[in-house]
């Protein structure tokens, strides 16, 4: 058994993915979904780089394609329509104009920033090594709390992708995950459940099942996507992701549309 939605995938406007979108949308219908959402890396807010976002000027060309695969396969499966935004603080005012522009299904709220420091970006791995680890996951989850207090995402991405380069903290992180499973509580964001990390030098799932157990437990609805950069990865490790889950304690997860839970499946 596989969830029947995958709401992370991308485009190659993002500088960083392959395929067309009407490739992903026929492999997640190869893959049994019935419910995929286009979540590509929103313009950045802070500075330009093409290698990881879009452009602002590309924004409309992003919307014209993924409408137009969504009436293409309108009979076959349901294509939302989404973003992932960064989450930079002293930009909310910008991200938000963003998010204003149009009618999107859900937007994903991501870190991947520590001030100036693209921590996950292949570009600035070496910077790991100038730095105190135990601090970059503080700032971390520090980021996290600020990007769901902000009440501009529906859903916080990947939410221990700290970890992507197999950097591990040598203190025990539980209180800064139960102080960000509190926040996420109060400000009624959902989490994901992103097989990407399979995928990475980590390769474990974003975020760890320990910590998906103080997600579960706190009442944090749950959500699943690839993160697909490329059109097979769509729905890749979906039947991992729902074992993984279970295991967690998790009893369902959530569909969006328009901003707004559209259904809760039972497992």
């Amino acid at each position: 058994m596989i969830p029947i939605a995958d709401y992370h995938m991308h485009t190659p406007l993002c500088g960083h993915a392959v395929g067309e979108p009407a490739e992903y949308v026929q492999h997640g219908i190869k893959a049994g979904l019935k419910e995929i959402g286009f979540s590509d890396h929103a313009p950045l807010v802070s500075h330009r780089d093409p290698k990881i976002t879009m452009d602002f000027d590309q924004l409309p060309t992003y919307l014209k394609m993924i409408e137009h695969v969504q009436k293409q396969f309108a009979k076959q499966i349901t294509v939302k329509i989404s973003l992932e935004a960064d989450f930079i603080p002293g930009y909310e005012n910008k991200t938000q104009q963003i998010i204003d522009g149009y009618p999107y299904d859900y937007i994903i709220g991501s870190v991947h920033f520590i001030k100036t420091w693209g921590f996950d970006d292949p570009a600035e791995r070496t910077s790991w090594k100038s730095k105190d680890v135990n601090q970059v996951y503080h700032d971390y989850y520090e980021l996290l709390r600020q990007s769901a207090q902000s009440g501009k995402f529906d859903i916080i991405g990947h939410c221990d992708l700290v970890k992507k380069f197999g950097h591990r903290a040598t203190e025990n992180m539980f209180d800064e995950v139960k102080k960000t499973a509190k926040v996420f509580k109060e400000t009624g964001v959902a989490i994901e459940i992103n097989t990407a990390g399979l995928r990475k030098p980590i390769q474990e799932m974003y975020p760890s099942l320990d910590c998906l157990k103080i997600y579960c437990e706190a009442g944090i609805p749950l959500t699943f996507g690839s993160d697909a950069h490329a059109p097979q990865d769509v729905a890749k490790d979906f039947d991992k992701a729902f074992k993984l889950a279970q295991t967690a304690g998790f009893k369902e997860y959530i569909t969006f549309k328009q901003r707004k839970v559209e259904r809760v499946i039972k497992f």
